[in-house]
Order: structure tokens, then C-alpha cells, then sequence
């Protein structure tokens, strides 16, 4: 399995479309070495600024989303 370093260095758009949210960002992808800590995983560096940015645009879309459903199945949810 390979993994990678991924580093956001721009969000440009987010959408929603048929029940899955796009993301479009512009990111720096760079192979990450292998080590023998256990499994391997893939890493997402994101600046504090864009993290908060993302947060917000994916409780906006999840609203939108939860609007799309009856009211039955929104309840229960924060």
C-alpha cells in the first residue's frame, strides 16, 4: 500500500452532488517513506486557517443535505 503526504495550500469550491460532498483544493501530494511504526496511513496537513474554513463549508453542506431529507429522519441530529 503506498501513502502519502498531502498538503492543502488552497480551498477553491465545495459541492454537493448525488450524496457526495467535492472538494476542490489545490494540494501538494508527495510520497511518504515507509516505516515499521505499524500500519501505514496517509497524512492531510491543512493550515489552521483553511481547517476552519472547511469546517465551516462542510456544516453549510450538511445542512443543505439535511434539508433534502423528511423531517423524521433529520431528528436526532445536532
Amino acid at each position: 500500500m503506498k501513502t502519502y503526504d498531502v498538503e492543502v495550500q488552497r480551498l477553491k469550491a465545495m459541492r454537493h452532488d448525488h450524496g457526495m460532498i467535492e472538494v476542490a483544493v489545490d494540494a501538494l501530494v508527495q510520497p511518504r517513506p515507509l516505516r515499521d511504526e505499524g500500519t501505514p496511513t496517509s497524512v492531510v496537513r491543512i493550515p489552521v486557517e483553511h481547517a476552519r474554513s472547511l469546517l465551516l463549508l462542510l456544516k453549510q453542506q450538511i445542512t443543505e443535505l439535511d434539508k433534502l431529507n423528511p423531517r423524521s429522519r433529520r431528528s436526532g441530529r445536532c
